[in-house]
C-alpha cells in the first residue's frame, strides 16, 4: 500500500478533468504512440484521439453502452 504523501497526491491528481475516467497527460503518453495518424489524402481528420480513448474508458468504467454516452464525447 502507498501512503498519500504530497508527491503521490499530485502525481495522481484527477483535479481538473471532466470525469474521473478521463487520462492525464501521463496517461495519455502511454497509448499515443500506438495511435495510427489521420490517412493521407481526401479529407483531414478532425476527431480528437485522445477524446475517443477517454470515452472507451469513461464506458469501461460505468457500463453505459456506447450510445449513452454524453454529448461532450466526439462522434465517431
Amino acid at each position: 500500500m502507498v501512503a498519500w504523501i504530497g508527491i503521490a497526491r499530485r502525481e495522481h491528481s484527477q483535479e481538473g478533468l471532466r470525469y474521473p475516467s478521463d487520462t492525464t497527460d501521463a496517461e495519455w503518453a502511454i497509448p499515443a504512440p500506438f495511435v495510427p495518424p489521420a490517412r493521407q489524402g481526401g479529407r483531414p481528420g478532425t476527431t480528437d484521439m485522445r477524446e475517443v480513448i477517454n470515452a472507451m474508458l469513461y464506458i469501461a468504467a460505468s457500463g453505459c453502452a456506447w450510445r449513452l454516452l454524453p454529448k461532450c464525447f466526439p462522434p465517431v
